[in-house]
């Protein structure tokens, strides 16, 4: 058989080898997902109850596809099936928390961690250490029991939280480098320049928030 036929009918298989294992263990990371958001759709109702606004501003969910499994296994050089990517990979599930302000993001993510049934794993702080790129967020690896007819399961979730004004930023350059992976360097430059302006414009807008904040208010308010 040719070599490149035989290789890719063995990399079929073992991608239908994955998507049967993977639908066997999906249940516990969708429900790790619905575990998440409900407890930031709780503290944020609390939050907006105790001070008269909401420091979410809207979430997003997502679950790795079955061909980004693999290419990250194969990327980080692990054992291409299920069981390695349960045990290697922190990010099948993953939540994106959009807030408006920068106080906001760190705020959701004590709110949330400090909780005695999350066990915080890692945290990558891109706000105040950014990505060469420009990249701005706050991301955490966190641990969240799930509860099946089989018993306990602790199951990691990625938390990407980040303010309004770098979530437009990401998406855009993810939109741009998609289009074009091989981006000049004159174009990294302006990339990246931008995302410095934004950042700027979250501190001001951080500021006018804490002047508003600080007014006095009428007692019927």
């Amino acid at each position: 058989m040719d070599p490149i036929r035989k290789a890719q009918e063995a990399m079929a298989d073992r991608f239908k080898r994955m998507v049967d294992d993977f639908f066997s263990i999906q249940v516990r990371y969708q429900s790790a997902i619905r575990e998440v958001e409900t407890k930031l759709a709780i503290l944020d109702d609390e939050y907006n109850t105790r001070h008269r606004r909401n420091p979410i501003h809207h979430m997003q969910s997502r679950m790795k596809s079955i061909q980004s499994i693999m290419e990250k296994l194969e990327r980080k050089r692990y054992d291409v099936n299920i069981d390695s990517a349960v045990k290697n990979l922190m990010d099948i599930a993953g939540i994106r928390v959009i807030c408006s302000y920068v106080q906001d993001v760190y705020t959701v993510a004590n709110l949330l961690t400090k909780q005695d049934d999350i066990r915080l794993i890692e945290v990558r702080d891109y706000i105040q250490h950014p990505k060469a790129n420009g990249y701005r967020s706050l991301h955490l690896i966190i641990e969240v029991p799930v509860y099946l007819s089989s018993g306990k399961v602790d199951v990691p979730v990625e938390v990407q939280i980040r303010t309004i004004a770098m979530d437009f930023w990401a998406s855009l350059e993810h939109d741009l480098r998609y289009k074009a992976p091989e981006v000049p360097q004159d174009i990294s430059d302006e990339l990246q320049r931008i995302a410095n302006d934004i950042a700027a414009l979250d501190d001001r807008m951080q500021r006018l928030h804490d002047q508003v904040d600080a007014l006095p208010r009428p007692d019927n308010l």
